[in-house]
């Protein structure tokens, strides 16, 4: 996509969510482990415009890496991530997009909410009126735990805990499909291939056992909800010996998980990319990248996800903006 206007421009481990037709950026990196600034960015689907709201007010947060958000309605709640000292954060912010107001909902100070964490993930579910948190890296390593805040009661809730089937990892991803939450894949010391799937009317989890084409071990991809299916988009398949100072081997590949039949199909392959690369595909692929920001949302009456920046396999972080529409039970099918 096309952008104009003043944009937060190249980074990673930001957060992006869509209200209607407006996405809403903040956080991030663009040197290793070291926050950007703290201004919400917000981006006009429709004129591809960005915006700084630089005239947010109320608890406006301090910036951070690892961050994470979603949105019920026309509020976007963000959660934790890593401040500018490197330490695990675990507030909770409320952003109205009418009025351009931050609220701190929750601290952590009584012991209210999920304890520390950055990298971890985030889903929303609207028609419940629910944002759920999954795993992450917290101060005394990684989780597996599941929280829900409730929107209307402005209470979280720690939900029944997955059980050893589920490793704790960070850059794990998150969804809401089919009413229920999937927990897929993410980094526990290694790359996982796991899916887990949590139904909050038995609140009970579950080990899902897959077939089809299924996506390789990874982490910190983009995932996201769309109708049944969960859609996954590149990711960290071989991670650097550096860590977060050193590039990483990513993935281009895309693939969708159908919650009902448990079967993966690969949407687009990284041969496909790269061949496509050759023919400009800079304007119609994002190529293998990690650590982007990414939310679910619709564009032009389709339904997809958005991808904003990321890491890049030269470690060089990416300010490009991308919108996938796939045809899901066509592909489902096929």
């Amino acid at each position: 996509m096309e952008q104009k206007g003043a944009g937060p421009g190249a980074r990673s481990s930001h957060a992006i969510t869509l209200v209607g037709h407006t996405a809403y950026s903040f956080g991030g990196e663009f040197t290793p482990r070291v926050p950007v600034d703290s201004t919400m960015y917000a981006f006009d689907l429709t004129t591809q415009t960005w915006s700084a709201l630089v005239d947010a007010t109320g608890d406006v947060p301090p910036p951070r890496v690892g961050v994470t958000m979603a949105a019920v309605g026309g509020t976007v709640y963000m959660f934790c991530g890593r401040g500018l000292e490197h330490k695990e954060l675990n507030e909770l912010y409320a952003f109205d997009t009418a009025t351009r107001t931050w609220t701190l909902l929750s601290s952590g100070a009584d012991g209210d909410g999920p304890p520390h964490r950055s990298y971890h993930s985030v889903a929303a579910d609207a028609e419940r009126g629910r944002v759920y948190v999954f795993g992450g890296c917290g101060d005394a390593g990684r989780l597996n735990d599941l929280w829900a805040y409730d929107v209307a009661e402005g209470r979280w809730e720690e939900l029944p805990s997955p059980g050893e089937a589920c490793r704790p990892r960070g850059g794990p991803g998150l969804a809401v499909a089919g009413g229920k939450v999937w927990v897929v894949y993410g980094f526990s010391g290694e790359e996982l291939d796991d899916v887990h799937c949590y139904d909050p009317a038995t609140r009970s989890w579950a080990v899902v056992e897959t077939t089809g084409d299924w996506p390789s071990p990874r982490s910190v991809f983009c995932a996201a909800g769309i109708g049944r299916h969960v859609v996954l988009f590149g990711g960290e398949v071989d991670p650097s010996d550096l860590g977060h100072l050193g590039a990483s081997k990513f993935s281009a590949e895309a693939f969708a998980l159908d919650t009902e039949t448990r079967a993966w199909t690969r949407l687009v392959n990284d041969d496909k990319a790269e061949a496509e690369a050759g023919a400009e595909a800079e304007q119609h692929h994002p190529g293998p990248r990690g650590w982007c920001a990414f939310a679910a949302g619709e564009k032009d009456g389709r339904q997809g996800m958005l991808v904003y920046g990321g890491n890049s396999p030269t470690n060089d972080r990416l300010d490009d903006i991308y919108f996938f529409a796939p045809v899901l039970e066509v592909e489902a099918a096929s």
